[in-house]
Formats: structure tokens, sequence, C-alpha cells
């Protein structure tokens, strides 16, 4: 079910290039690392989630790259974009093999299921 995304046609023209640019330096830095790792948790200070997300990768031996964009009292802006860009609410964010996965509940599912396996077996 694709979710929706309002149509460019909507936006005015006046405000098309802030829309499209906004915060586009963090969007492009987690693409840039989702296309260069087969695993990829981006996370925030103070969240316990995305510790647990690395930690279950560390005990499972899967290689991982960490992204971290400020606190709760920080970044939230620029994290924001990238809640935009993906539709996630939430972080972590965890990509495998360019597909977002979800979060930390979402990943160990996959793992404790074996998928996250498979997934990265291809």
């Amino acid at each position: 079910m694709p979710r929706p995304v309002l149509e460019e046609s909507r936006i005015h023209p006046a405000v098309r290039e802030r829309v499209a640019s906004h915060h586009r330096d963090i969007v492009e830095e987690v693409e840039t690392a989702v296309r260069a790792h087969a695993v990829v948790v981006v996370g925030m200070q103070g969240n316990p989630f995305p510790r647990k997300a690395r930690r279950l990768l560390q005990d499972a031996g899967i290689a991982h790259h960490h992204l971290e964009y400020g606190g709760y009292l920080s970044q939230w802006r620029r994290r924001n974009a990238l809640k935009m860009w993906t539709g996630w609410p939430t972080f972590p964010m965890i990509f495998v093999r360019g597909v977002l996965a979800g979060g930390y509940e979402d990943l160990k599912a996959l793992h404790d299921s074996g998928e996250l396996a498979r997934m990265l077996q291809g």
C-alpha cells in the first residue's frame, strides 16, 4: 500500500525548492551510508532502542554502520527530514541491503525468524 505524499503540483512553486532541499544533507548522508553498508542503524542519543539494535547486531556478529543525530532536545528538525523521507516515525531506522526494515522490534523479529540472515545472504 503506497503511503500518501503530497503531490508536487499541490506545492506552490515559490516554496517547492525549500521543501525539496529541507535538510537534504542529512538525507543524502543516510542514502550514502545505505548504499555503502549492508546494515545501517540510524539513531539518536539518549534513546535506548538504537543501542539495543546495535547490541543485537553485534551479538549476532553482523557488521553494521551507525549514524547518530542529536538527542531528544537537539537536532530534532534535522531528524524530522529523515522521518518525512522514510515515512518511519521513530528511531532507530534500520536499513538492510538498502531496504528500510523498521526499528528495533522489527529487527529483532527479523533476526529471531531467520529472515535477517536470509536478507544478508543476497
